[in-house]
């Protein structure tokens, strides 16, 4: 399945102007949400084709939302990218543990995010 539609979740407006930014570029159409519930409420309106999710944010955190996504039958489907400034092979492992489908380290490098990107589709 083609990779259109992205939301992006991401507590910082910086990395959300960035990444919103970068895909538009790239020819995605970008949905944004600043914390886990904004990031479930735009899922219920409209499911994205891909999610890239921050790791630390206040509330809910990244680890445990791409947890609960994964686990929900109605967006299991969805692949999620852990996009964060944790950068120790245990937080790759345990995000992966979540339900990522791969993770990457910020600050983000453009080409290895597109890379990833075509990789799932």
């Amino acid at each position: 399945m083609p990779i259109r539609k992205i939301l992006v979740v991401d507590d910082s407006k910086t990395e959300l102007m960035f990444l919103t930014d970068l895909l538009h570029k790239n020819g995605f159409a970008v949905k944004t949400a600043e914390n886990a519930d904004d990031a479930m409420r735009r899922l219920e309106e409209e499911q994205p084709d891909l999610i890239l999710m921050d790791v630390v944010m206040p509330g809910q955190n990244g680890f445990q939302l791409t947890r609960a996504i994964a686990r929900d039958p109605k967006y299991a489907a969805i692949p999620i990218i852990l996009c964060t400034s944790k950068n120790q092979e245990t937080d790759r492992v345990w995000g992966m543990r979540q339900g990522a489908r791969d993770y990457i380290v910020k600050p983000v490098d453009a080409a290895d995010l597109m890379s990833k990107i075509s990789a799932l589709a």
